[in-house]
């Protein structure tokens, strides 16, 4: 009798025995159709064994293995079972989550064409014979008649509506479905690549340096300042890799906010098979694109942190761009950083990672700087001067509206050279608070620990975390005062601000809300690039992953805000910020120009970014944690819980912490205490901090401890473990 152990998505660290007559090894990985209490559930087949430590009656059978998909390789679960093992979490819920949606499910997905190809008819159409308002179809047509072959990717790229021109090239018989890229792009030269820019000595001894390292592990650092051509390093290696035959995954912060890697990328290699994975697809695109990788089709995988887990049997080469993002980092569920696992798989494929960065993360430059890591810097910007920055004290000058009279009269003398000018703040609203100067009254969320922000066009209070919104009050809702004054500044604020100032100006104001509806934001990038806006005011949408030629100053209001934050990390964050906003500035002819109003204008982080001295900065900053006992110099772990009241938190964790004592000599086990915001959604939280100095000890406790916690009872509390957090 065979038995398969299968993971379920269910959160229990455990796998569940079946009876599978016709079950084999080779089965491993594959999906399996079995019951699960009243419900017939998917599941993936992690072990094939002979034996059972389930009573006989109580073991039930698999109703079927399927067979038509490929399985996991060992590859994946060995990566899978890694993330499961050293986060803490369920392997049948990471096993099952690395699936794409219509996967997981028991209906049969359909199997939609991996491609489309370019037909006679299609051939002899001319975009221009297109209605004028036809613009989506007429630039997907000129696309299929440069490219010939375009996968879902590169269809979805073009606009947010090009599925749909798609469906009319179809109806006109203009373009066909395909079934395999592989067979579609076989007579266009997969491996052709656009001539690129010459490279720069410092570019070209990073290639090299990545290039003789290709037939094994080994991890590069890439730090250069921004526009100093970290992505033209990354295309000449990804150029060498295809050229060898292998797959590269090309990891990015948010697929949304880096339109112009994307497009550099397929501009770069037109006849290669590029796919992408992000959250953004629809369950259709994903699964296509997620089996493009999976068969090898594809060559150039593009996604966010997810994609991190993609089925690649033929990887070569992976890259992490902004590696210090924290977007890589998985903030609920099973609480990954991408970047690291990212290390972990490159280092089990035997293959390199490039993780590239202007400000990387504390943690990625002191292994480079440890040596487990190779340094490769990029310290010149490609045919541009690297920006001025200077800082204006607020304690000096008058603010009119929160700005300066040097940042107004700076923008005035771009707007006479008509040159664009950003003003960025990071935070989106009128105003963060309204208040009732009466009384004291504040715009509180009953919902969350936070304020409720004034959004003055939409005649709302909204809260940013957990979504509540209602409308702005005619009066004080304590005293009944009905002057309620706005306090602080946000992007609306600032828009309304510099709209008295610049009349005349084009201002375009861009944040979440702004771009909420569909199209908005492409719509916002085609707009500054044909130069139809003269001031820019945006968060920090807009501090990553962008090129605007005519941009040459860029000013900051409301830096301070988290230096004034509790989390050891916050000064990383302000600089990787500001350096990145800074970056924005003089990317065409002209040198930019960025000057940022501080009430601190000698703080060592802005005497620090004025220098654009990151290494200084770093070394300064990793001193500070070593005498503090902060990573990356102790190994961390953080237990959360939440209720509907605060004492059923930290009652749970209290007795979490009494089990942990018995368990290790070696971990320090910190007190509990409410999080930073209490109450978020309505549940109150606390947390639980444990540390040590070995990350192999801490793993051991962890291990030990989390399956004590099925334990510690509580009637209401949630918990979850939350290893190498970078929120507190």
């Amino acid at each position: 009798m065979k038995i398969i152990r299968v993971g379920l998505d269910v959160p229990v660290a455990k796998l569940f025995d079946y009876r599978c007559h016709d079950a084999h090894t080779e089965d491993i990985g594959r999906r399996v159709l079995v019951p699960f209490g009243k419900k017939t559930v998917i599941g993936v087949i992690i072990e094939v064994a002979d034996a059972t430590a389930v009573p006989h009656n109580r073991l039930k059978t698999a109703l079927r293995i399927l067979r038509d998909e490929p399985p996991f390789s060992a590859d994946d679960l060995r990566l899978l079972k890694f993330a499961s093992d050293y986060y803490h979490h369920a392997l049948g819920a990471v096993v099952m989550n690395a699936l794409p949606a219509r996967l997981r499910r028991v209906s049969a997905p359909r199997h939609p064409p991996a491609c489309y190809a370019l037909t006679a008819a299609g051939e002899a159409a001319k975009p221009d014979d297109l209605p004028a308002r036809a613009t989506v179809k007429r630039r997907l047509l000129a696309l299929f008649k440069q490219r010939r072959i375009l996968d879902h990717a590169a269809i979805r790229a073009v606009a947010a509506t090009a599925p749909a021109a798609l469906k009319q090239l179809l109806a006109q018989s203009w373009v066909e479905p395909r079934e395999s890229i592989a067979q579609s792009v076989a007579a266009l030269a997969p491996e052709a690549t656009v001539q690129g820019p010459q490279l720069t000595a410092a570019q070209d001894q990073a290639v090299r340096t990545i290039c003789a390292q290709l037939d094994g592990f080994k991890a590069f650092l890439l730090l250069g300042i921004t526009g100093s051509g970290k992505t033209e390093v990354y295309l000449r290696t990804i150029d060498t890799v295809l050229h060898a035959g292998r797959q590269i995954l090309l990891l990015v912060p948010e697929i949304a906010l880096t339109p112009q890697l994307e497009t550099m990328v397929r501009g770069r290699f037109p006849g290669t098979p590029i796919t992408s994975l992000h959250s953004g697809m629809n369950e259709s695109e994903r699964l296509a694109n997620w089996r493009a990788a999976q068969s090898g089709r594809a060559r150039i995988i593009l996604g966010t942190r997810l994609a991190v887990f993609a089925p690649l049997p033929q990887l070569g080469l992976i890259i992490v761009d902004e590696e210090h993002d924290a977007s890589y980092k998985q903030m609920d569920g099973l609480r990954y950083s991408a970047r690291d696992l990212a290390v972990v798989r490159a280092r089990q494929r035997g293959v390199p990672i490039v993780l590239g960065s202007a400000t990387p993360a504390l943690e990625t430059y002191y292994n480079a700087e440890t040596g487990r890591y190779q340094l490769l810097t990029l310290p010149q910007r490609i045919n541009a001067a690297p920006p001025r920055i200077e800082c204006i004290s607020t304690r000096e000058e008058r603010l009119t509206d929160g700005l300066s009279p040097r940042l107004l009269a700076a923008i005035a003398v771009r707007l006479e050279r008509a040159e664009q000018s950003l003003v960025f703040i990071n935070r989106r609203g009128y105003a963060p608070v309204l208040m009732c100067h009466a009384c004291g009254w504040l715009s509180s969320c009953h919902r969350c620990s936070a304020q409720l922000v004034l959004h003055l066009r939409d005649r709302q209070l909204r809260c940013h975390h957990c979504g509540y919104q209602s409308p702005v009050p005619a009066a004080c809702q304590e005293c009944g005062n009905p002057e309620l004054a706005p306090v602080g500044q946000g992007t609306q604020r600032v828009e309304a601000a510099l709209a008295q100032h610049f009349p005349r100006a084009r201002i375009l104001r861009i944040d979440r809300d702004s771009t909420r509806q569909r199209h908005a934001w492409q719509t916002m990038r085609r707009q500054i690039h044909e130069r139809e806006v003269d001031i820019l005011v945006g968060t920090q949408m807009l501090a990553k992953g962008h090129d605007f030629p005519h941009l040459n100053l860029v000013g900051v209001v409301n830096a301070d805000s988290l230096l004034y934050s509790a989390d050891f990390r916050a000064p990383e964050r302000l600089f990787a910020l500001l350096t990145q906003v800074a970056g924005r500035a003089g990317r065409g002819d002209m040198q930019g120009e960025v000057l940022i109003q501080t009430e601190f204008p000698q703080h060592p982080l802005y005497i620090a970014l004025r220098r654009q001295d990151y290494a200084f900065f770093a070394r300064n900053l990793l001193a500070e944690r070593r005498q503090a006992g902060f990573p990356p110099f102790v190994h961390q772990a953080l237990l959360r819980a939440e209720a509907p009241k605060i004492e059923a938190a930290l009652d749970f964790l209290a007795r979490a912490a009494h089990a942990a004592k018995a368990l290790s000599r070696n971990v320090t086990i910190y007190d509990a205490v409410p999080a930073s915001m209490v109450r978020l959604a309505g549940r109150e939280r606390a947390q639980l901090l444990v540390q040590s100095d070995s990350r192999a000890e801490l793993q051991s406790f962890l291990s030990a401890w989390h399956a004590r916690l099925a334990e510690v009872r509580s009637t209401s509390a949630r918990w979850s473990l939350d290893v190498d957090p970078l929120e507190f």
